[in-house]
């Protein structure tokens, strides 16, 4: 049983992981049908502002305070991140609209352009980020079962994101605005939504998720320059499986996927699991290409 169980959390901790990465890859391939290769960066920078968060309190701050540090990371990459993600968008992305193999090239070049410069400030060697105190040791629900601090709160990062996200998209004017465009863009030109300034916002809310994610990855190994290209397929199968611009089925998708890839992987092994959970994507949408959950309208049908 308590094997049981600790596989059970492994597939839920790998399942919010990749719903924290798709998420702002859902609303942005969803809205502007955008494929973001350079999705993955956003997650290094996250991740990179994490370790400069730290090394900045390790100087400037009392030890006492240094157990603070993770929780004000968190809010300078969702910023660097956001700020970044609108500044791309502004000078590249706007002009990929209807265009998504041209986007896929020019993002993929955004992305090693990225990791060069990350290598030229950072250097190429991976680098560590610390643990506050209270996220070190586990939660002992039986002699045999260690639940990690650290991945409990990962998974409750991702449940508190999922929901700020649930409040804007369904209750407020900015999410919306955001709905109308996704489903009916000309529909929702007409009707005075400006359609530029809603996909700049959205673009760079999901790069802003992105390096969230990638603060949140800092605490389970090193980080380095191609942290994000280790997790860019697994976010599209994500997205893919849930189905596009759907809150429940990213939520649903990064479930499946985790708790598959983990039973998998743990009965076969780590390649044999991944190209199984391949397998049954594949299998899954020649059943319904749609995905999990699709969006219904007129102007979609």
């Amino acid at each position: 049983m308590s094997l049981l169980l600790l596989q059970l959390f492994n597939g839920l901790s790998l399942s919010s992981i990749l719903l924290l990465i798709a998420i702002g890859l859902s609303i942005t391939f969803g809205l502007m049908n955008v494929m973001n290769m350079a999705h993955g960066e956003f997650i290094m920078i996250g991740a990179y502002m994490a370790y400069l968060v730290q090394k900045w309190f390790q100087s400037y701050m009392p030890a006492s305070a240094f157990g603070w540090y993770f929780v004000v990371s968190l809010g300078v990459a969702f910023v660097v991140a956001f700020a970044i993600g609108w500044l791309l968008e502004v000078l590249l992305i706007r002009f990929m609209y209807g265009r998504p193999l041209d986007s896929l090239l020019a993002t993929w070049g955004v992305s090693l352009a990225l990791q060069q410069i990350a290598r030229s400030i950072f250097g190429a060697p991976n680098v560590a980020v610390k643990a506050p105190q209270w996220l070190e040791g586990g939660l002992h629900v039986t002699t045999d079962l260690i639940l990690p601090y650290k991945r409990l709160f990962i998974i409750g990062l991702v449940a508190l994101c999922i929901f700020i996200i649930y409040l804007y998209l369904y209750h407020s004017a900015g999410g919306r605005r955001m709905r109308a465009v996704m489903q009916n863009r000309e529909m929702a030109a007409c009707l005075g939504i400006s359609t530029r300034r809603v996909d700049a916002q959205s673009f760079a809310f999901g790069s802003a998720m992105a390096g969230i994610a990638g603060c949140a990855l800092s605490l389970l190994g090193p980080i380095g320059p191609t942290i994000g290209t280790y997790y860019i397929v697994d976010a599209f199968m994500v997205v893919v499986l849930g189905g596009i611009g759907k809150l429940i089925g990213t939520v649903a998708g990064a479930l499946g996927i985790g708790v598959f890839n983990t039973a998998l992987e743990y009965t076969t092994s780590a390649t044999l699991g991944k190209v199984l959970v391949f397998t049954l994507i594949i299998a899954f949408l020649q059943w319904k290409p749609m995905g999990l959950v699709t969006i219904r309208s007129r102007s979609l049908d």
